[in-house]
C-alpha cells in the first residue's frame, strides 16, 4: 500500500499561519484541506460603539500591509452612510495612497516571498548573495512606495491623514514633483526585475482550473471605485455584495470561506486582470503583452505576473494623477464639509489581495452600531482548496518533497494575508 501524507504547518512565505494537509493512499485522495489555524480577530465587534471619526484608523490595524486599503474603504464606507461627498482632490490623492499600497504589496510578495521560488531557494536571503543587484533593485522599488505612502498618507503603516471628507494634511507642489521624478526614474529599475523574473518564469507550474473571478470593475482599471464585477454572472451594485460573497464556515478554519455562481471564485491581482485589463496603462499592456497574459487566463501561479503588470499600471497612473494635481493647483483646505447623521454605508476598493468590503451601520450620534467586514483573502480560501484538489492528482508522480514545494508556492501564489482574514470562532455552551 502506497501512502502519502504531507502535512504543512505554518505555511512559511505568506503573511500569518496556515497548514496544507494531504493525505493519499495508492493515489486514492483521503483528505486535503488548507486549514486557517490563528485566533480569530474579531474587528467587527472592537467597533461596536465607536465613533465613526476612529472607525477607519482602528480598521487600518487589520493588516500591516492593506491598512491604507483598509482606511480607504472604512472611509468610503461611512462616507455613504452620512452622505459626504469628497472633492477631486482628495480623490486624486486617495487614488495615489492605493497606487502606493499596491506597489508596495506586490514588489514584497513577488520579489522577498516568490523570487525564491523561482530560484529553488528557501528565502530572499540566499538571493543576496547569488543575484545582489536584482535584490537591491526590489529593496529600491520597495522604499519608493514607502515614501510615497509616507508622502501621502503621513506614514508607511496604519494611515494618520485620511479622514471622513479629506485629509488632515496634504503634500507641497515641490514634494509631488519630487515623487514625479522618483516614479519616472523607477521605471528602468521595473524593466530589469521584469527581465530576471521572465527569464525564470518556466519555474511557476503550468496549472489551469476554470473559476469564477471577481473584482471592481468600471470605466478604468478598477481599484478605488466601480461596480462589483465576475467572469461569470457580469456586474452588480456594491450593495449586493452579501449575495456576492456568501460567506459560510468549516470546522478546520478559523477564516470564512466564500462562494458565489460555482463552488469557489478568486479575487486578487489575476482577477482585476481577467475583468479590466482593457483598461490598463500602455506600459501595464506591454508587460502582460511580454509574459503572454491574456483573459481569462486561469492559472492562479500567473496572479503573479498580473501583479507584476499592476505595478506598472500603478506607476504609470500615478505619473498622470500627480500631473493632474500640480495642473489645478493644490487646495490646502479642500475638505467636504458634513453634519453628522444616522446611516448604513457600504464601501468597496480593492486592496492588493483582492476586493474588500466594509460596511457599517451608525446612530444619530455618529457611533457605530453594526459592523461587517469581508476581506480578500477570506474569498479565496475556498478557491485555494479547490486548486490544492485538482493540482495533487497532477503532482503524483513527483518526488513528496517536490509536491510539498508545488502545493506551497500554489498557496503564496495567492499572496494571503491569513491573519486579516480569521473572524470566525465556534462557542460552545455547556450547561
Amino acid at each position: 500500500m502506497n501512502k502519502i501524507n504531507i502535512t504543512v504547518e505554518h505555511l512559511t512565505r505568506v503573511e500569518g499561519h496556515g497548514n496544507i494537509v494531504v493525505n493519499l493512499t495508492d493515489g486514492r485522495i483521503e483528505r486535503i484541506q488548507w486549514q486557517v489555524s490563528e485566533a480569530p480577530r474579531m474587528f467587527e465587534s472592537f467597533l461596536r460603539g465607536k465613533p465613526y471619526y476612529e472607525i477607519s484608523h482602528i480598521t487600518s490595524r487589520i493588516c500591516g500591509i492593506c491598512s491604507i486599503g483598509h482606511a480607504l474603504c472604512s472611509l468610503k464606507a461611512t462616507e455613504a452612510a452620512m452622505g459626504i461627498e469628497i472633492s477631486e482632490q482628495t480623490l486624486l490623492l486617495r487614488k495615489l495612497a492605493l497606487h502606493a499600497e499596491n506597489i508596495q504589496s506586490h514588489i514584497l510578495h513577488i520579489g522577498y516571498l516568490v523570487a525564491p521560488d523561482l530560484f529553488r531557494v528557501g528565502s530572499v536571503f540566499h538571493l543576496v548573495k547569488t543575484h545582489k543587484e536584482t535584490v537591491l533593485k526590489i529593496i529600491k522599488l520597495h522604499r519608493l512606495a514607502n515614501e510615497m505612502s509616507d508622502l501621502i498618507c503621513g506614514r508607511t503603516t496604519h494611515p494618520i491623514t485620511l479622514i471622513p471628507g479629506g485629509f488632515t494634511d496634504i503634500p507641497s507642489k515641490k514634494q509631488l514633483e519630487d515623487l514625479r521624478k522618483k516614479l519616472t526614474e523607477i521605471i528602468p529599475v521595473c524593466d530589469d526585475l521584469s527581465q530576471v523574473f521572465l527569464e525564470n518564469i518556466h519555474m511557476l507550474p503550468e496549472f489551469s482550473r476554470e473559476t469564477e473571478y471577481i473584482a471592481l470593475t468600471g470605466d478604468e482599471y478598477a481599484l478605488y471605485d466601480g461596480v462589483i464585477g465576475s467572469t461569470d454572472t457580469g456586474k452588480h451594485p456594491i450593495e449586493s455584495y452579501e449575495a456576492i460573497t456568501n460567506e459560510f464556515v468549516v470546522p478546520h478554519s478559523t477564516a470564512k470561506f466564500a462562494r458565489h455562481a460555482r463552488e469557489s471564485y478568486m479575487v486578487g491581482a489575476l482577477a482585476r486582470f481577467n475583468l479590466n485589463s482593457d483598461r490598463l496603462s500602455p506600459m501595464g499592456k506591454i508587460c502582460a503583452k511580454r509574459f503572454g497574459l491574456k483573459p481569462v487566463n486561469y492559472n492562479p501561479f500567473m496572479n503573479n505576473v498580473a501583479q507584476l503588470v499592476e505595478i506598472y499600471h500603478c506607476i504609470e497612473d500615478s505619473i498622470d494623477i500627480v500631473d493632474k494635481l500640480l495642473e489645478k493647483g493644490l487646495k490646502k483646505n479642500d475638505n467636504a464639509k458634513y453634519t453628522v447623521k444616522a446611516g448604513r454605508g457600504i464601501g468597496a476598493a480593492e486592496v492588493p489581495r483582492g476586493i474588500l468590503f466594509h460596511d457599517y451601520t451608525y446612530n444619530e450620534s455618529g457611533l457605530c452600531t453594526k459592523a461587517n467586514l469581508v476581506i480578500p483573502t477570506n474569498q479565496n480560501h475556498n478557491n485555494i482548496t479547490k486548486d490544492l484538489e485538482a493540482f495533487v492528482p497532477m503532482l503524483l508522480g513527483k518526488q513528496e518533497k517536490e509536491i510539498e514545494l508545488n502545493l506551497e508556492m500554489l498557496v503564496r501564489a495567492y499572496d494571503p494575508c491569513i491573519s486579516c482574514s480569521t473572524h470566525y470562532l465556534k462557542v460552545e455552551f455547556k450547561r
